[in-house]
């Protein structure tokens, strides 16, 4: 009975901080099934801890050990993505808010709040895409600190470094981000507007509708994983990316069973499509700035999919 209550005692501990500790797994992994290792290996660990000595912060132990288990995945991760045929894209979330998580007081090391990302931008498949550019401990580094403001020793314990060498590796991530990242609007209402004129130019064939909503130097990624057609490089420019729109609308026209929908897609509205057969599917995610889209991340491998349920569309 006692060894009963014991567990009971440590699952419940454990699922109070579950949703953080997936939090942080999928914004280093970029993947779903990823993310679900890891917080399952935290929970075998947590699991088989002694009894004595007790753990004086269960959500500091915690985020310490699913991060050090991501970082490891993340190495082997890294080589199989170098190798992946075409574009690599983070498995996409669809749904409603992605980041309400608590994170506590911020360490201070220099940074103002304008550099710290929010939960919810932190998600964003195009800020994902920019992180896939850093080093495993870069990336956990500055997810760690930037996003769910643990202190820089206990980020060290993560990856094996000093306190002071995750400062500069959280530093240089950050000048990176910063320096990499697209420009975006943060109004969800513009952001919203803009993808329904983008949708709404393509479903009536307007081509010069579909040219207005682009930005000149927008670029469109696919990420088919040769598992299915898709453009094996990103397209850039406004025309090209019209053009290759249109042959894409032009191909889905024949199939009379295909239904899109605007859905959140990380954070954001994006769309999702899936037909009868449920051969094709795919998610797109948008990046906006000033009404106008400068980035379309196009996941469409299946094997990325098979978490989501777009039968529902």
């Amino acid at each position: 009975m006692a060894q009963f209550e014991e567990h009971r005692g440590r699952l419940a501990q454990f699922e109070e901080h579950r949703g953080r500790l997936w939090g942080i797994a999928y914004r280093i992994m970029g993947t779903v099934a990823d993310a679900d290792d890891a917080v399952q290996e935290a929970w075998l660990r947590w699991q088989a801890l002694p009894d004595e000595p007790p753990v004086t912060s269960p959500r500091g132990f915690l985020t310490t050990v699913v991060s050090r288990i991501c970082y490891d995945l993340l190495g082997s991760a890294r080589a199989r993505r170098e190798r992946y045929v075409g574009p690599w894209l983070p498995e996409p979330l669809i749904g409603g808010a992605v980041g309400t998580l608590p994170v506590g007081p911020v360490e201070p090391d220099g940074s103002g709040p304008e550099d710290r990302v929010t939960l919810d931008e932190s998600v964003g498949m195009a800020l994902l895409t920019v992180l896939e550019r850093l080093t495993p401990a870069e990336r956990t580094a500055f997810i760690l600190h930037d996003v769910f403001a643990v202190p820089f020793p206990e980020i060290a314990e993560a990856v094996g470094r000093t306190p002071d060498s995750v400062r500069q590796l959280a530093s240089r991530a950050r000048k990176r981000v910063r320096a990499e990242a697209p420009r975006r609007t943060v109004d969800r209402a513009e952001h919203r507007r803009t993808v329904e004129a983008f949708l709404g130019a393509v479903m009536d064939g307007d081509f010069d509708a579909l040219l207005s909503v682009l930005d000149p130097e927008v670029v469109w990624r696919s990420d088919g994983g040769g598992k299915v057609s898709a453009a094996r490089r990103p397209v850039l420019g406004r025309e090209k990316v019209a053009r290759f729109v249109r042959g894409l609308v032009a191909r889905g026209a024949e199939q009379q069973s295909l239904r899109v929908a605007m859905v959140d897609v990380n954070g954001a509205t994006g769309l999702a499509f899936t037909d009868a057969t449920g051969r094709q599917a795919g998610v797109f995610a948008f990046t906006v700035h000033e009404g106008r889209i400068t980035e379309v991340d196009a996941v469409l491998n299946p094997d990325k999919l098979g978490h989501l349920d777009l039968d529902r569309l």
